[in-house]
Formats: structure tokens, sequence, C-alpha cells
């Protein structure tokens, strides 16, 4: 069972794990160095421990206690319990769920150890923006993909701000980054991977021509938003697939796009 500690000094060392949420490039640098990642809400929290992850500590406002008593009362670690205004002053923000847990991170697995047995995999190029790996990753798990590649430039899928867009589908799809990219695409291909890069060039084939859910296996790539692909990714692939589009626009933003091109290569998707 877990300590409830009162805290009434933002200065306090036991509160280290949350200090200034907000400042990206502070928590880019610290939590994987440190090992650890924030959860944030009820929901999240929950998800994070039925995903196997640690819990360091969990710092609650009133009102949430009872809410949290059954984790409380489960989990070994520290719960500090703090007022809103004393939360805000170290999280730099106001936590309107009113609930943080620290989680302790797990070894990532390596892309050859999730090639082994996916059959429907995304791979992201340079995508940095955490809501929009928050939105891929809820899409990814919602439509039935088995693992996501990351390049070695895209942002951290634990960080607060992809955790929380993700609604912690980001704990449910295992995902490895790729190293010395692009070449190790060459990786993905030799698993028996076709690759398909997501593109709005009009040179490339129709999505629903393509028909990736007859493929025995799948690789779909995403660029970031705006730029797309490198012409260096967009080379390594073995077609160019694009998703139709109607009165005069001329593309999505990435998390819609993904969602879309995720049903049409999930869809039909042949029986294990």
């Amino acid at each position: 069972m877990a300590d409830l500690i009162t805290i009434d000094d933002p200065d306090d060392p036991r509160l280290s794990d949350y200090i200034g949420l907000t400042d990206v490039e502070l928590r880019r640098r610290r939590e994987p160095a440190e090992g650890l990642f924030i959860a944030e809400g009820e929901k999240v929290i929950r998800r994070a421990r039925q995903a196997g992850y640690e819990m360091r500590s969990m710092l609650l406002s009133a009102k949430w206690v009872d809410v949290m008593r059954d984790v409380i009362d489960e989990v070994p670690a520290p719960v500090y319990a703090v007022a809103p205004e004393l939360a805000e002053r170290v999280t730099g923000y106001h936590v309107h769920r009113g609930a943080l847990a620290s989680m302790q991170r797990k070894p990532l697995p390596t892309a050859d150890e999730l090639l082994t047995t996916a059959r429907r995999v995304v791979v992201m190029e340079s995508v940095n923006d955490h809501t929009n790996i928050g939105a891929i990753f809820r899409s990814a798990a919602a439509l039935g993909m088995d693992a996501v590649l990351l390049s070695p430039d895209c942002a951290d899928p634990l960080y607060r701000r992809s955790v929380k867009v993700s609604m912690g589908a980001v704990f449910s799809v295992p995902y490895a980054r790729l190293e010395a990219w692009p070449k190790t695409l060459e990786t993905v291909r030799a698993a028996g991977f076709r690759l398909l890069a997501l593109t709005p060039d009009a040179k490339a084939t129709s999505i629903d021509e393509a028909a990736p859910h007859r493929l025995e296996r799948v690789a779909l790539m995403l660029g970031a938003e705006g730029e797309g692909l490198s012409t260096k990714a967009l080379m390594a692939a073995d077609e160019w697939v694009r998703i139709p589009m109607a009165h005069g626009v001329d593309s999505l933003n990435v998390g819609a796009a993904a969602a879309v091109a995720f049903y049409a290569v999930a869809t039909g998707r042949p029986e294990s």
C-alpha cells in the first residue's frame, strides 16, 4: 500500500519528477535520460499500469484521492497530495484532470523483434509534433496496426502530450526506433514487408487500387506534417500511394491521413 503524503512546499525535492512539465526541451532531454514519463489523468494512469509500467510516484489534488483510492492501495510508490495551486506552480500549468503519475519506462524492443511477428507496420519519418504522434498511435491501436517504427528524429511517444492525446494507446502498440535512416528501411523490406509511402503526389497510386489489405505484410510510411516524406524515404519505398481527395483539397493532416490509410491497410486483412 502506498503512503499518502501531503506536501505544501513547491520546492520539495520529492516532487522533482513533475517540475516544468510544459518545458518541452527540458522534458525531452530529461525523461528518456532518467527513464521516466508522465501519465496524466485517471484513465491514462490506469492504462499505463495495465500495460505493465511501474509507478515511481503519483501527484494528486485532494478531490482525486478517493477516485484513485484503489490504485493508492495497490501500489508501493509514494502518493503526494497537493493543493491545485501548488501543482500548478510545480508543473507550470493547471492540472485539469487532477491526477499525475511518474512512471518508469521499459526497455524498447528492437525493430527486428517487432518485425518477426508483425504484419501491419507504421513507419514514421520526422514526425516531431507530439499531438500528431499521439493521434497516430491512437488510430494505429484502434485500426489494428501491429507495430510502429520511428526514424531517429521522431518525437517521443511517451512525452506527456503524446500519451494524453493517444488516451494511453501508446501503451497498446509496440514501437521501436530505426537507426541509420533511411538505410534501415532495408531491414523492413528484408523481413518481407512491402514499403508503401503515403504521399499526395499525383503520380502515386490510389490506395484503393493498391489494395494494401490484400498484401501479406505491409509497412505504411508517413512523413511529418507539411513536409511529408523526404526524397530519400520516397525513393526507398516500393510504391507510392495516395488518398483520393475531393473539392480541391490537396491533402489531409498527417493524423487524419494516417487513420484513413490504416483502415485501408487493415480492412479485409487475412486471418492469422
